[in-house]
């Protein structure tokens, strides 16, 4: 049973999904962005369905506070059919979104694929827990602290940076797409077209190319996608 958070101001649709799912999980209500906010904040929430429009905080601006510190998956509802709009909430961490009326078996549906997928990376976090400190070729990759070194220097990784170099490795072999790699990193839907992911795989390389410039850690696969480049390879 998981525990989801509705975020919606609107009592009747409120009343509709707590129906709708509280036969198999632990419904939350808020009906306010700051109330949103202090229910989330007390812990536990596995899903959140978070309304655009709301009194106090608005849904943008719950859905990037949640964003500072958690991935837990939001899906947001809305009655804006504005496709850029949609899109900048994908890109602002959304991990879905429900157009307004909406069908009660597609909100169903949506929520269990959305509850599966975070079970699902739970369960590979678990089988294949990332080593803090590995020996790569000539650098040391330390995930705790972000930090790649060799014997003379240290570097420091963003986040994301990070986050993309663990992802390859638990997979040296597997050449990931840049739309599997950019939902795997930032558990997101991928947009054509956005240069979010190339620009960090960029600055990752020159980082390596730093500490090694003698070595291809990252490696290209062209018409495909990228793949962690090991000593047999």
């Amino acid at each position: 049973m998981a525990r989801i958070l509705i975020v919606e101001d609107n009592n009747e649709i409120q009343e509709i999904l707590r129906t709708l799912l509280s036969e198999e999980h632990e419904v939350i209500q808020a009906f306010s962005g700051t109330e949103g906010m202090i229910r989330f904040e007390q812990g536990d929430i596995d899903l959140i369905l978070l309304d655009i429009m709301l009194p106090g905080k608005n849904g943008d601006q719950v859905l990037k506070a949640i964003r500072q510190d958690s991935s837990v998956p939001v899906i947001m509802l809305t009655a804006l059919s504005d496709k850029k709009l949609i899109s900048q909430y994908l890109l602002d961490g959304a991990n879905d979104y429900i157009v307004k009326p909406f069908d009660l078996d597609e909100v169903f549906a949506r929520v269990t694929v959305q509850l599966r997928q975070k079970s699902d990376k739970q369960a590979a976090e678990i089988e294949h827990p990332d080593k803090l400190i590995q020996q790569l070729k000539n650098i040391q990759f330390d995930a705790d602290s972000f930090e790649i070194k060799n014997s003379q220097e240290t570097i420091r990784l963003a986040k994301k940076e990070c986050l993309i170099l663990q992802t390859l490795l638990r997979h040296p072999k597997k050449i990931f797409t840049k739309e599997e790699l950019y939902e795997l990193v930032w558990e997101d839907t991928y947009l054509p077209g956005d240069n979010t992911l190339n620009t960090h795989l960029s600055n990752l390389r020159k980082k390596l190319s730093q500490l090694d410039p003698e070595q291809e850690y990252i490696e290209t696969i062209w018409g495909v996608g990228v793949r962690f480049k090991g000593d047999e390879q």
